[in-house]
């Protein structure tokens, strides 16, 4: 899957992440701003890597502004500014794009 524009998905409240996506440079370029870094930002590292393995997303540039969200919310997050950047509005494979 190939990120067209950029997109975002997610507010900056507590217990939610901003996630914004862009055409990359031939990698994955991840920036992580976070509350809870010390504690989980290698676990938030792994969730974004392997999400973006799921849809196929090999080339973005990707930054998430984490305010304690749980895994599942990171990975919807992620999977909505995707589909967003793709213009994909229709038959979205909602939770089945991302599952391990």
């Amino acid at each position: 899957m190939e990120i067209n524009k950029p997109a975002m998905s997610g507010t900056l409240e507590s217990c939610d992440c901003q996630v914004t996506v862009e055409p990359g440079e031939g990698d994955i370029d991840l920036t992580l701003e976070s509350v809870v870094i010390s504690q989980y930002g290698n676990t938030i590292r792994q969730v974004t890597m392997n999400t973006l393995k799921n849809l196929g997303v090999e080339d973005v540039r990707i930054t998430i502004i984490d305010k304690g969200a749980l895994d599942c919310t990171i990975k919807a997050r992620i999977e909505g500014a995707v589909f967003r950047s793709i213009e994909q509005f229709e038959q979205i494979p909602w939770g089945g794009a991302v599952r391990e």
